[in-house]
């Protein structure tokens, strides 16, 4: 199966390009930058693409099976609510563009709900992320959800998934759910990224989530 993923060289991106070259899928590794991959395999193709180029994404993940998108503006990037926007709508149309039905997208956590209401919208969402979540989730409820030409899935991480090395671990066990957190016995809502990477990878090859969005944690 090929696969082409956009923001391979992202925290969650790298991950998933990890888990599809160890099950042996023919990766299209796509980024503004690949030089920052340091993986050589016989298996991955990189590619140079800006995702705002529609024309040049849509040549670039031609001719694969899916597409996931791992897109991300950087946390950093003082205009990421209008960048994400921007840069997810081009990517869904591209994709639509080059022929390819599937596109798997990783969304955030703040897109889910409890008691019908999106985490992002609540009032303890941290304010440091909101700009980034808040554009994600709009992209979701007003333009992912509606498309009916794509065979699209939205995936939305746990709440917690910590960036320290030392609680990178892959232990390859999850639950999974649509639109709502899963919560452990501690009362957290956890996964590292290597996890999220094999419940994405997982999906790819057992299609159960087809027009929805899914999570999965401990």
């Amino acid at each position: 199966m090929k696969i082409s993923l956009i923001g391979a060289t992202g925290f969650v991106g790298n991950a998933i390009l990890n888990e599809l070259l160890e099950r042996n899928f023919h990766v299209t590794a796509i980024a503004r930058n690949t030089d920052k991959i340091t993986i050589e395999n016989e298996n991955l193709e990189k590619k140079n693409v800006d995702v705002f180029s529609e024309t040049e994404l849509a040549e670039a993940v031609k001719g694969s099976d899916a597409v996931i998108s791992a897109y991300n503006p950087g946390w950093t990037n003082p205009n990421i609510h209008d960048e994400y926007q921007k840069g997810a709508a081009s990517i869904q149309n591209a994709v639509e563009n080059s022929g390819v039905k599937r596109l798997i997208v990783i969304g955030g956590a703040g897109t889910l709900k409890i008691d019908g209401n999106h985490l992002v919208d609540g009032p303890n969402f941290p304010k440091e992320i909101y700009p980034a979540a808040s554009a994600v989730k709009k992209y979701f409820v007003e333009n992912l959800s509606k498309n009916e030409n794509l065979d699209w899935e939205f995936f939305s991480p746990a709440i917690e998934m910590s960036m320290f090395s030392e609680d990178q671990v892959k232990t390859g066990k999850y639950r999974v759910a649509t639109d709502s957190p899963i919560f452990d016995e501690e009362g957290r809502s956890r996964h590292s990224v290597q996890d999220l990477a094999v419940a994405v990878v997982d999906e790819l090859e057992n299609k159960k989530f087809k027009h929805q969005i899914f999570t999965a944690a401990y």
